[in-house]
């Protein structure tokens, strides 16, 4: 990544800004790590605008791609901060330009606070990691920092505590994954997104989950067909974070991939690793089985897993220059 003082501090952005947020949007999660995300400069502000290409068929109208430029805008906002050049964001400013989902104009100079320097430091420790979770638990103040950086974002974040509430998302997360199994179009879709080669996006084979075994409790994309010992408990009862927002337009969708992007580094800072479970959002009744179940009237927008895992890397990005118009 570039150097902070290789941006120009003024009242305009410029192609150094544009590389430097560019180059911490791209390490955000996209859904089939479809990395959907296009940058630019127009009138002095960094535009981070969906890639209508890389739109999935079965991203829910254009959800997954929202709620990942959402979390590609959050990056560039903290390279900014990093760099001494805080950002004033507008999302979706354009009603006539679907594709524009943010607009980061310069703010004030000043130095980042410790706080968006510890996140900026965690962009590139952050990845996916769809393997099991040790049954260390997650204390108390971790989890009250995770809540706390939904809330600063405007959204929220309900850790689900005990048996019977892991048992009642199992449930739904379970018949969710049911429904989408067996839709050929979504399942022909998630496997052009797989390969065990070196692309640069995509889901490699080595980055998925070991084979779903009946008791899991957690559904299990195809990823991979690695096999473990039968009748072994993958997690008994890991810890799931359901983060939802007031609405659900598509301003709503990318402030929900903000707040998600900060809870995910908020974690990567606290040593903790994370990955997204969407099923029971993609499909409608279940998601709004969920949202009966947790008493909200927002919408829930992605499900989270947090823990302790054994240490990974992250999926390979499409190069800086691929993404900048």
């Amino acid at each position: 990544m570039h150097c902070p003082t290789t941006i120009m501090i003024g009242s305009a952005y410029g192609e150094a800004a544009l590389r430097l947020a560019a180059e911490a949007g791209i390490q955000a999660p996209s859904m089939h790590n479809i990395q959907p995300w296009l940058f630019g400069l127009r009138d002095g502000a960094v535009e981070v605008r969906v890639d209508p290409a890389r739109r999935l068929a079965t991203g829910r109208g254009g959800w997954a791609a929202r709620i990942a430029c959402g979390a590609a805008a959050l990056n560039a906002r903290l390279a900014l901060a990093a760099a001494g050049q805080h950002a004033l964001v507008a999302l979706h400013p354009d009603p006539a330009d679907r594709n524009l989902v943010a607009r980061l104009m310069p703010g004030r100079a000043r130095p980042a606070t410790p706080g968006k320097a510890e996140l900026h430091g965690a962009i590139g420790r952050r990845y996916s990691n769809r393997g099991p979770f040790w049954p260390a638990p997650v204390p108390t103040a971790v989890r009250a920092a995770l809540i706390e950086a939904a809330r600063l974002e405007g959204a929220w974040l309900d850790l689900l505590v005990g048996t019977t509430a892991i048992a009642a998302f199992s449930e739904i997360a379970q018949s969710a994954d049911r429904v989408l199994r067996r839709d050929e179009r979504y399942q022909a879709e998630l496997a052009g997104w797989t390969h065990a080669d070196t692309a640069p996006d995509g889901v490699p084979v080595t980055a998925g989950a070991p084979f779903a075994e009946p008791q899991d409790v957690l559904p299990q994309r195809l990823f991979a067909d690695r096999r473990r010992t039968p009748g072994h408990d993958y997690e008994p009862e890991p810890l799931i974070g359901v983060l939802g927002v007031p609405g659900d337009r598509p301003v709503d969708q990318t402030a929900a991939g903000v707040a998600m992007q900060k809870v995910l580094l908020t974690a990567t800072a606290a040593g903790l690793d994370t990955s997204m479970i969407s099923q029971p959002i993609e499909v409608p009744a279940a998601c709004e089985m969920l949202r009966r179940a947790l008493g909200r009237t927002g919408q829930p927008q992605i499900v989270i897993r947090f823990g302790y895992g054994t240490p990974g890397h992250p999926t390979r990005r499409r190069a800086v220059d691929d993404v900048l118009i």
